[in-house]
């Protein structure tokens, strides 16, 4: 039995190579797929199929990816982009997000990052299609029309850039995400620190949403369960706990 289709993506590289990689490794994942290898080609394209996401090379023969994304944008199609970018360049970073792209990916790539990349995104972009403007991992809640934050009921108070942390994280949940990535989406280019920057603000978040104080039904009170994590030596993520199967009585 066949997988149904999660979502319609298309590929644009003008690499052979790179395109039939990431054509094999989306249609395993339950995506369709569809290709471009030139950057008017990819306009064609997107204009007939209109997908749930372009996965799009900057480095394009005729015309850039940020090209592309300009006039895709202009035409009216809203499309969320995943950049491809063999330039680990901040400047080709920002001017990515600033045409209007979602996010980006640095040559060489695992197949595997792409293909969650593409699966946060398409969270991340459903949410805000959908007319529940609440964000979950497990008792955290974040609301995105009016920014509150509430931990197992309780409201928490977040600096805004404590904020747009804690959205990065739940946008990504269940994924392990690299200081660089995190500097790259939460600062851009207002931080010219180091990485020092993000485990300060990592400790700041943990204090106030792992932090908050619950009353049980026995009037006990105790703290909610850490919903923050630490990889040692790769980064940070965030998830809900892991519920045990109740015994019978």
């Amino acid at each position: 039995m066949s997988k149904p289709i999660e979502a319609s993506i298309v590929v644009v590289d003008d690499e052979p190579s790179i395109r039939d990689l990431l054509v094999a490794s989306l249609h395993f994942a339950g995506f369709e797929v569809t290709t471009a290898a030139s950057g008017s080609e990819a306009i064609e394209v997107i204009e007939k199929v209109h997908p749930d996401l372009i996965v799009l090379d900057v480095m394009l023969p005729d015309i850039d990816g940020f090209t592309v994304t300009r006039r895709i944008r202009q035409e009216g199609i809203d499309s969320p982009v995943l950049f491809l970018t063999a330039r680990d360049d901040t400047q080709d970073k920002v001017m990515g997000l600033t045409v209007g792209g979602d996010d980006y990916v640095t040559k060489p790539f695992s197949l595997e990052e792409v293909v969650a990349r593409i699966r946060a995104i398409l969270r991340r972009t459903s949410h805000q299609e959908a007319d529940d403007p609440i964000i979950r991992v497990g008792d955290l809640e974040i609301n995105e029309d009016s920014h509150d934050v509430t931990r197992a009921g309780v409201q928490v108070d977040l600096s805004p850039t404590e904020y747009k942390l804690l959205r990065y994280l739940m946008d990504n949940e269940g994924r392990v995400l690299s200081k660089t990535q995190i500097l790259d989406h939460v600062w851009q280019y207002d931080w010219g620190g180091d990485a020092a920057i993000v485990e300060s603000y990592i400790s700041y978040l943990r204090k106030k949403v792992d932090g908050v104080v619950v009353e049980d039904e026995n009037g006990d009170k105790h703290k909610v369960t850490p919903l923050i994590e630490t990889k040692r030596g790769i980064g940070y993520m965030i998830r809900a706990p892991k519920t045990s199967p109740k015994k019978d009585a």
